[in-house]
């Protein structure tokens, strides 16, 4: 793991347990500076990561050894949380399979923590720190 901090987190909760949602596939994806406004729907592929025991991806975009550093840039931005595995393998219903959470970062130097707390049928999120 990368001592460097990755400038986008996030941190899973399942509220219908009280635990920390181990196991949750994560993706970061970006849309392109050309395509960044509301009506476009285009967005990239940057980073990629799972939930620890703790319901963190906190290396969610921290350099792998040997490979640069992901910068971020002003524009909008989707975290996306597959979350139908995670309820199917503790025998529970899903009624969102996806939590697709479309933020826009103005100031790329800043930190990004994206908390989401999920249920089998609902889910809330919140800009964390």
């Amino acid at each position: 793991m990368s001592t460097r901090k990755s400038p986008i987190t996030c941190h899973v909760l399942d509220a219908s347990s009280g635990k920390p949602a181990d196991g949750v596939e994560v993706r970061v994806v970006q849309a392109p500076h050309e395509l960044s406004s509301p009506q476009h729907f285009s967005f990239d592929p940057i980073a990629h990561g799972v939930t620890d025991a703790n319901g963190r991806c906190a290396d969610l975009m921290a350099p792998k050894p040997g490979e640069p550093e992901i910068a971020l840039s002003a524009g909008l931005y989707k975290v996306i949380f597959k979350t139908k595995e995670y309820f199917h393998d503790s025998g529970r219903p899903c009624f969102y399979p996806w939590v697709e959470i479309t933020f826009e970062i103005e100031d790329p130097s800043q930190h990004y923590h994206i908390p989401l707390l999920i249920s089998p049928y609902s889910f809330t999120t919140y800009r964390g720190s």
